[in-house]
């Protein structure tokens, strides 16, 4: 896989709106100006919004042709060293037709992201490059009174850093409070929680090394069938990476979704799997419960499990790259890059 730069202070970075476009509305862009002054004084980047990125709602959703645009010119353009993804959505898929996998294979550079942005993620994984699975602007660089440390160290530590041997640790606290992205809350802060369980291992034994690869289950069947989905093959001896929405799938539809991967003759393939914590961790005992009936119903009984990882809808989230080897110490709890995500 191909690894893009890592970041230094003054680097340009580029925003782009490739699915949902509420970043660029009346009622909601107090947090696109939020997040543009923290990326710009905590983290000492340079901020380059891409021209349709900020033109709203029903303009973003008219027009996946111009989102796609975006992407590729923040890739072509030297001057950027990064990507950022304002937020997540419903309808990255709808680029696809406009993607051009030789741009992106070119010119590689940091691309971050998370929840519907995972369908960008398997884009790149098509490409043969390095991505990250982590925070959006919007929501975390935009977060009200401060950004959590928790993310805002693993910004700092895996995209300006070196990070082969980094180890990938359980947040100390996390946050189910919900406060409404209206401007007259930005000086509400989240309520935090003292993290309980840490990682929990569901199955399997010893250690494990592979690839990461995956993203946000509810996006999952969105890809099968197209260009960017990984038939069994290419799924083999990775370790796959899963979190789940703020939708908060039942756990019924958890099986199902799973047992797609299970006939497509995954399971049987990957090293392991890595899941994130559920969002507000509801269904958190009832989803353990499923993903081990998963494991009955295919025969893959000793297929590692690591649970209850601070990624994706989780509050706060960390930072995975994706397309590294990891090493999973299933008998530590420990989760390590085996080698850098970027390159000096």
């Amino acid at each position: 896989m191909i690894k893009p730069k890592k970041l230094n202070l003054g680097d340009k970075i580029a925003i782009v709106s490739l699915s949902w476009g509420g970043i660029g509305d009346k009622d909601l862009i107090h947090k696109y100006y939020i997040a543009k002054e923290r990326l710009e004084k905590e983290f000492g980047l340079e901020v380059i919004t891409m021209p349709n990125a900020l033109k709203g709602i029903e303009f973003i959703y008219n027009h996946p042709e111009l989102r796609a645009k975006d992407l590729l010119d923040a890739f072509m353009n030297n001057s950027i060293k990064a990507v950022f993804c304002s937020i997540g959505g419903d309808d990255s898929i709808r680029l696809l037709p406009y993607i051009n996998y030789d741009i992106l294979k070119n010119n590689p550079k940091i691309f971050m992201g998370y929840s519907d942005t995972t369908i960008s993620h398997f884009m790149l994984n098509k490409a043969g490059l390095v991505s990250f699975y982590g925070p959006s602007v919007m929501a975390e660089f935009g977060e009200y009174v401060k950004m959590f440390d928790y993310t805002k160290s693993a910004v700092k530590n895996i995209l300006f850093e070196n990070v082969k041997g980094y180890e990938v640790k359980s947040s100390e606290y996390w946050s189910n409070d919900f406060v409404s992205w209206k401007e007259e809350n930005i000086n509400v802060q989240k309520k935090l929680i003292k993290e309980e369980h840490g990682y929990e291992v569901l199955s399997g034994s010893g250690i494990i090394k592979g690839k990461l690869l995956g993203g946000c289950l509810d996006v999952f069947p969105m890809m099968l069938e197209t260009e960017i989905w990984p038939n069994k093959d290419e799924w083999k001896d990775k370790i796959m990476l899963l979190e789940t929405s703020e939708d908060q799938m039942s756990p019924e539809c958890l099986l199902c979704y799973m047992r797609n991967l299970g006939v497509q003759g995954i399971l049987n393939n990957i090293k392991g799997i890595v899941v994130g914590k559920p969002k507000d961790e509801k269904y958190y005992e009832e989803y353990k419960e499923m993903y081990l009936r998963l494991l009955k119903e295919f025969n893959c009984e000793n297929l590692p499990i690591i649970y209850n990882i601070n990624i994706g809808h989780a509050f706060g989230m960390g930072i995975l790259p994706l397309g590294i080897e990891y090493e999973i110490n299933l008998d530590n709890k420990t989760i390590k890059f085996n080698e850098s995500a970027t390159i000096d």
